[in-house]
């Protein structure tokens, strides 16, 4: 199988992205908080937004998603295919940074939690990032 070779005419070039880190660890040398770049920042930013829920962010009280509400029906293929559209619904409508190629939501009955694997290509970009995260009830 032979590669296509990439061209600048085949994507766009993406900005850099800067955003700090959510674990709030000191950089030891500076003292401040430590930052995430790019393709990390990114990866952050949706996690963060499929786990927001709406109201929770001041003054954009339709930022987020209704993920933790949905948490609280009972577990089962009807959840899932609910999850995996407000999923879609919200990294749609709230970042246009990426594009999400695939998304699998597994059950996992046994610890009555929901195992999310979304994978997704930064505009301008040809490469797929993989962000995977845990749904369960708090």
């Amino acid at each position: 199988m032979a590669l296509k070779n990439v061209t600048s005419k085949d994507f766009t070039k993406s900005r850099s992205f800067k955003d700090i880190s959510t674990n709030f660890v000191r950089n030891p040398f500076t003292g401040d908080i430590n930052s995430v770049t790019n393709a990390d920042a990114i990866k952050q930013s949706v996690k963060n937004l499929v786990l927001t829920e709406p109201g929770e962010k001041l003054f954009n009280p339709n930022f987020g998603s209704k993920v933790a509400k949905l948490l609280f029906e009972p577990l089962d293929p009807f959840l899932v295919d609910s999850l995996q559209s407000e999923i879609l619904n919200t990294i749609k409508n709230h970042e246009k940074r990426v594009t999400v190629t695939n998304l699998e939501c597994q059950p996992n009955y046994d610890d009555n939690s929901i195992e999310v694997t979304l994978e997704y290509q930064i505009i301008g970009l040809p490469i797929i990032q993989t962000v995977q995260f845990v749904l369960q009830r708090p």
